[in-house]
C-alpha cells in the first residue's frame, strides 16, 4: 500500500508539473503570438465599405456603385429570426462562450479525426462568430497554426472590449454571401427582392446556409445542394427552439427561387448615371464613391427620359434607313440546324433589347419566313422591308424601289428584327444605325437636367462616350442667335435692315474667303429677325463685322458656350466647339430671362448616416419657419439668387425671333404641335454635324447628331432634317398633357405691327405685317428707319445711326445687371402676340432655307 501511494503522489505531482508545464507553455505561446497583434479596439468605430445609391427624381433606383455591394443594418433593426438562423448555423453558443468555444473545437476535432479514418463524414469548422469576425477583419484567411493561435487571442481579446451585439452586428454586415453581396441585408435583396423584415423561415435559413461556401450553395446552378444545406439550417433552428417543427416542416417544402428585382422598380439610364458617377468620383474620390455608402437624389424625370430614348433612337433610325440598307450582319451555311447556327453567331455591337438576330428561312416576293434563336418564327411583309433600298453613304438610299422582298433578303441570311407591335408573329426589318447623336432636356430656371440620351444605345465599345455632356463639336447656326443678341444690345432692333448680299474677306495675301448663304442666293435689305429664322449667314457674318468679334467672343464665355474664342468671322457661324450640354444651358439663359444657370444632374447628396452634404438648391428660406398652418404669419420668401448675365428685355427679343424660326423659318415642322416653342437649327460645313436647340417656356431641349468620325451626313441633310424631327417627336409627348403657355414678356417691351420685310410701322394696306417686340423707345417711325449697308452701318439718308438705332440713346433704360425677372411661373405682364391670320409673312419652304450656313 505503501508503494501505491508513492506511486499516487508521483503520478499527481507529475500531472501538476504537466498542468504547471503547460500554462507556462501556454503563456509563452499567448506571449509570443501575442506580440504585435492588429488593435482589435479600432472596431468600436468601424465603418464598413457600403453601396452608394443613385435614385431617379420620383425616388426609384437608377444605379448602384461598390467595390463590395453591402448595406449596412445596425444590430437592432435584424429582425430575432434572421439571428437565429445565423447562430443555428454558425455558432449556437455564441452568446454563452468568451470568443473560443471549446466544445466547438472538441465537436470539430472528433469530426476530423473521423475523417482521417476514412469514415464518411463531413469536415465541421470549430471557429466562432467571433473568431470569423478576427479573421475577416484582422488577419488573412492562410491556413497556418500560428494564424489559427493569433485568431484565438485576439477572439479572447475582442469579447471583453465589445459586446456580443456589437460583434453580431460586425459579421452580418461584413460576411461575404455570393453574388457579390456582402453582408445579410445586401444579400437578401440580391436574392429575395425583400429588406430583412420580409423574410420567411426558408429565405433566411438559405442566407444562413451561404458563409461556408457560397458558390457551392448557388440557388440556380446547384439548386440541390443549395437546398439540402438550408434545410440542415432549418432542422438547427428546430433543435435550438427557434421555430417549431410545424414551422421547420412548412419551411422544409417550401422551393427555393430567386425572386429579381422588379424591372419597374428600377429607372434605365445609364448614360445619365454614368454622368452622376463621374461627378461623385471628382468630388468624392474612389473611397468616397465606392465605400461611402453615398445617397444620391438625381435630377432624371424618368418619364421624360423614357420619351429621349425613344425620339432619338427613332430619328436615328429615320435618318439611317433614309441612306439604304447595308446588309445582313451574318450568313449561314446551312439552314439544315439553323437555330444551332444562328445562336453561335455574336450579336453586333449596338443591339438594344427590343431587337432581335433572325435567320432568313425562305423568301418570297410579298414575305420572308424567319426563324429566332428561341425557336420562335415569324415572318416580314414587304411593307416592312420596303425601305431597304441600295446603300449610298452621302445621299439618299438609291436604285430600283423595293417592290419584292427577294430584292433584299436571301434565305440563310441573318437579320435584325423587331417584333411588330399588335401584329402577332410579324417583324420589322431592322439595322443598328452608323450614325450617333444625343439629346438633353433640362428646366430653364434651374438648370436641372431631367432626361439625356448620350449615344444609340449605352455599353457597346465606343458608345459609352456620351455625346451630350463629352463630345466638343461645332454648332454651326445654332451659335448665330448670340451673334444677332449682341446686335440687339448695341444698339439694334428685330426690324433692323442689314444687308444680305456678297461678302468677302481677304484674310491673306492672295487668299479671299467669301461665304456663302445654304440657299446661295441674296436678299437684299433683310430686317434683322428673318437673318435667325431663315439662316442667313451673309447677314451674320455683316452683322459680326460691325459689331467686333471681340464682342461675340465674350458673349460666347458669358453664356458659357465656350472660352478664348478666337476672334475670327468665321466663328461667328458656329466654327468653334462645344458640348450640346452647354450650347443648350445658354439657351436656357435666353428664355429664363437672362439668368445664369448651371446645369446639374443631382439634387441632393446624403452621406451613410443621413446627413445632407450638398443641395444643389442652397437658398435659404425666409420666414418659412417650422408652423405648418397659417396664423398670419408674414408670407415666406425664397430669394432668387441667379446672377443677371443678360438684359431680360433683349433676351426676350431673342426669343421672341428664334418663335419666328419656328414660325416662319427652318423650323415649320414644329407648327403642327400648337405649343409656343422657339429654337434655332444648325448645320456645319459638309453637313458634318447637325443640331436644333429648341425650348418651350419651361422646357429646354438641345439635340445633336452625326457621326463619331466627323464625315458628310449627307448633301441634302440638315439639322430641320434630322434634329427637327427628334426634337418634334421627344416634344409631342413630353407637352402632351401640359396646357399652352406663352412665352413671359418682362417689363420694358413694346409690341408694334411692323412691315415684315421693310422693318417700318404697318400702314394700311400692308399684306405682310407681324407684331414685333421693340425694347420701349426703341420702336421704329418714318423718321429714324435706317440699313446696314455694304460700307457699314448708315442711315437711309446717308447719316451715321447713334448708338441705339432706331431711336435716341436716352429713351432706353440701360441694362446695369441687376433687372429682376419675372417669377418663372406666371407674370402679371405677358403680352401674347396677336396678329392676324392673314397679316402674318407666308412660311418658307423649310427644304429650301433649312441648312444653317456653316463655314463656306
Amino acid at each position: 500500500m505503501r508503494y501505491l501511494w508513492f506511486a499516487f503522489l508521483g503520478l499527481v505531482s507529475l500531472g501538476f508539473m504537466g498542468i504547471l508545464a503547460l500554462a507556462a507553455g501556454l503563456v509563452l505561446i499567448f506571449n509570443y503570438y501575442g506580440k504585435d497583434l492588429p488593435d482589435y479596439q479600432q472596431l468600436k468605430n468601424y465603418e464598413p465599405p457600403i453601396v452608394t445609391r443613385i435614385y431617379a427624381g420620383d425616388g426609384r433606383l437608377m444605379a448602384e456603385f461598390a467595390k463590395e455591394k453591402r448595406v449596412f443594418v445596425p444590430i437592432e433593426t435584424v429582425p430575432p429570426m434572421v439571428k437565429n438562423a445565423f447562430l443555428s448555423a454558425e455558432d449556437q453558443n455564441f452568446y454563452k462562450h468568451q470568443g473560443i468555444d471549446p466544445e466547438a473545437l472538441a465537436r470539430a476535432g472528433s469530426v476530423y479525426i473521423q475523417h482521417m479514418l476514412g469514415k464518411n463524414v463531413d469536415v465541421v469548422g470549430g471557429s466562432t462568430i467571433t473568431q470569423q469576425v478576427v479573421k475577416n477583419f484582422l488577419l488573412t484567411n492562410e491556413r497556418t497554426f500560428s494564424r489559427k493561435i493569433k485568431e484565438a487571442i485576439l477572439a479572447y481579446r475582442m469579447e471583453s472590449a465589445l459586446s456580443k451585439d456589437q460583434i453580431l452586428e460586425l459579421y452580418l454586415n461584413e460576411i461575404y454571401l455570393g453574388s457579390g453581396a456582402y453582408g445579410v441585408a445586401a444579400a437578401s435583396l440580391h436574392y429575395f427582392n425583400k429588406s430583412l423584415k420580409e423574410l420567411d423561415i426558408a429565405e433566411a435559413a438559405y442566407l444562413a446556409a451561404l458563409p461556408k461556401a457560397p458558390n457551392n450553395y448557388h440557388p440556380v446552378r446547384k439548386l440541390e445542394a443549395a437546398t439540402a444545406r438550408r434545410n440542415w439550417v432549418i432542422n438547427r433552428m428546430m433543435d435550438d427552439g427557434h421555430i417549431t417543427a410545424e414551422e421547420a416542416q412548412a419551411a422544409i417544402a417550401k422551393k427555393l427561387e430567386v425572386i429579381k428585382r422588379a424591372e419597374d422598380n428600377m429607372v434605365r439610364a445609364p448614360y445619365f448615371a454614368e454622368e452622376v458617377r463621374r461627378e461623385l468620383a471628382e468630388t468624392y474620390k474612389d473611397d468616397g464613391l465606392y465605400k461611402g455608402g453615398l445617397a444620391v437624389r438625381s435630377s432624371i424625370d424618368p418619364d421624360l427620359q423614357k420619351i429621349a430614348v425613344k425620339a432619338l433612337r427613332d430619328g436615328l433610325v429615320a435618318y439611317d434607313r433614309r441612306h439604304g440598307y447595308r446588309g445582313p450582319i451574318a450568313t449561314l451555311k446551312t439552314l439544315t440546324d439553323w437555330q444551332a447556327g444562328l445562336s453561335k453567331i455574336a450579336k453586333p455591337e449596338g443591339i438594344i433589347e427590343e431587337w432581335s438576330m433572325a435567320a432568313v428561312l425562305e423568301v418570297g416576293k410579298q414575305e420572308a419566313k424567319i426563324g429566332l434563336a428561341s425557336g420562335l418564327e415569324g415572318k416580314i411583309l414587304l411593307e416592312d422591308g420596303k425601305w431597304a433600298r441600295k446603300y449610298l453613304n452621302e445621299g439618299y438610299a438609291q436604285g430600283p424601289e423595293i417592290t419584292a422582298l427577294d430584292q433584299v433578303l436571301t434565305a440563310g441570311e441573318v437579320i435584325l428584327v423587331s417584333a411588330k407591335p399588335e401584329a402577332k408573329d410579324h417583324f420589322i426589318l431592322q439595322q443598328i444605325p452608323d450614325v450617333q447623336g444625343a439629346l438633353i432636356a433640362l428646366d430653364p430656371h434651374t438648370g436641372r437636367v431631367l432626361a439625356m440620351q448620350g449615344g444609340w444605345a449605352y455599353g457597346y465599345g465606343k458608345s459609352e462616350f456620351n455625346r451630350a455632356t463629352q463630345a466638343k463639336r461645332q454648332p454651326g447656326s445654332a451659335f448665330k442667335p448670340f451673334v444677332y443678341l449682341a446686335a440687339l444690345d448695341n444698339g439694334f432692333t428685330p426690324a433692323t435692315l442689314v444687308l444680305d448680299s456678297p461678302f468677302e474677306l481677304v484674310d491673306r495675301p492672295g487668299n479671299v474667303w467669301r461665304p456663302m448663304n445654304y440657299s446661295d442666293d441674296f436678299l437684299g435689305p433683310t430686317p434683322l429677325r428673318v437673318g435667325v429664322e431663315k439662316s442667313r449667314n451673309l447677314m451674320t457674318v455683316r452683322l459680326a463685322d460691325f459689331i467686333g468679334m471681340e464682342k461675340i467672343s465674350d458673349y460666347a464665355e458669358k453664356f458659357g458656350i465656350t472660352k478664348n474664342m478666337p476672334p475670327m468671322l468665321s466663328f461667328s457661324l458656329g466654327a468653334s466647339e462645344t458640348t450640346l450640354l452647354d450650347l443648350s444651358a445658354s439657351y436656357a439663359m435666353l428664355v429664363n430671362g437672362g439668368k445664369h444657370v448651371k446645369p446639374t444632374f443631382v439634387d441632393r447628396i446624403q452621406d451613410r448616416n443621413g446627413k445632407t452634404i450638398f443641395k444643389h438648391d442652397d437658398r435659404n428660406c425666409f420666414n418659412c419657419g417650422d408652423r405648418i398652418r397659417w396664423q398670419n404669419q408674414d408670407v415666406p420668401m425664397i430669394p432668387d439668387t441667379r446672377a443677371q448675365v443678360q438684359d431680360p428685355r433683349t433676351a426676350y427679343q431673342m426669343v421672341s425671333i428664334l418663335e419666328g424660326v419656328v414660325e416662319r423659318g427652318t423650323a415649320t415642322k414644329l407648327k403642327e404641335l400648337g405649343y409656343p416653342l422657339a429654337g434655332k437649327t444648325g448645320t456645319t460645313n459638309e453637313s458634318k454635324d447637325t443640331w436644333f436647340i429648341g425650348f418651350s417656356p419651361d422646357l429646354v431641349v438641345g439635340v445633336f447628331a452625326g457621326f463619331d468620325v466627323p464625315h458628310s451626313l449627307g448633301k441634302r441633310e440638315t439639322g430641320a432634317s434630322i434634329a427637327v424631327p427628334i426634337f418634334k417627336d421627344f416634344m409631342k409627348d413630353a407637352l402632351k398633357n401640359a396646357p399652352p403657355v406663352p412665352f413671359r414678356v418682362p417689363e420694358g417691351i413694346r409690341n408694334v405691327l411692323i412691315n415684315s420685310e421693310t422693318g417700318a410701322p404697318a400702314q394700311a394696306g400692308d399684306q405682310k405685317t407681324l407684331w414685333e417686340a421693340f425694347v420701349i423707345g426703341t420702336e421704329p417711325n418714318s423718321e429714324n428707319s435706317f440699313m446696314l449697308d455694304n460700307d457699314g452701318a448708315k442711315m437711309a439718308n446717308g447719316q451715321t445711326p447713334p448708338q441705339f438705332m432706331g431711336g435716341a440713346e436716352e429713351t432706353i433704360p440701360p441694362f446695369d445687371g441687376g433687372v429682376q425677372q419675372q417669377e418663372p411661373f406666371g407674370s402679371n405682364n405677358v403680352m401674347p402676340i396677336m396678329p392676324p391670320s392673314e397679316s402674318t409673312v407666308p412660311p418658307v419652304d423649310s427644304s429650301q432655307t433649312s441648312g444653317t450656313g456653316g463655314l463656306y
